[in-house]
């Protein structure tokens, strides 16, 4: 059984609060889904530190220290992107772990070597190194953005049960 949106937001939460860890996210083409995701939880306030919209490459380097070099070099979707990402909403945050997604959700702005779809999701901690996959969905712009956040809760949920971090 397929979990919704709000069990795997509410599941996370009684992770981290066992734990005693708070939670920064850093968005790009989710626009601030997984955060609203997240803050529709009674009590996430508990859990949830705070959320970074970066969906322009200059918000990137400005809020979380994305590398310009980066940018330039291989680009706003990709691996390197979304760990730096996840590292600066650390740096720039009282949080323990960090979730940050970059990605291309449509119509536009897919190329052959990044196609419609394409998710880089990073998880990082205070403690660990950063855990960084690679996705493509499918569907609409819609349906992309709803599955890079049900990845990122699922993502962390298990990397947080199973200890990784």
């Amino acid at each position: 059984m397929t979990k919704t949106t709000e069990q795997l937001a509410s599941t996370l939460g009684e992770q981290l609060k066992t734990r005693g860890w708070k939670l920064v996210t850093a968005e790009s083409c989710t626009g601030g889904g997984l955060a609203y995701a997240i803050t529709a939880i009674p009590g996430s306030s508990v859990w949830f530190e705070r959320g970074f919209i970066t969906y322009s490459n200059l918000s990137k380097m400005e809020l979380l220290g994305v590398s310009e070099l980066t940018l330039n070099t291989v680009g706003s979707v990709s691996e390197e992107t979304a760990g730096e990402m996840a590292e600066g909403a650390l740096h720039y945050s009282q949080a323990e772990v960090s979730i940050a997604i970059t990605g291309i959700a449509g119509p536009d702005g897919a190329t052959s070597n990044k196609p419609l779809g394409t998710v880089w999701i990073a998880c990082a901690a205070t403690h660990t190194s950063t855990k960084i996959t690679h996705h493509l969905f499918s569907g609409d712009r819609s349906a992309i953005r709803e599955q890079s956040i049900q990845a990122a809760l699922e993502i962390l949920i298990k990397t947080l049960i199973f200890k990784e971090l």
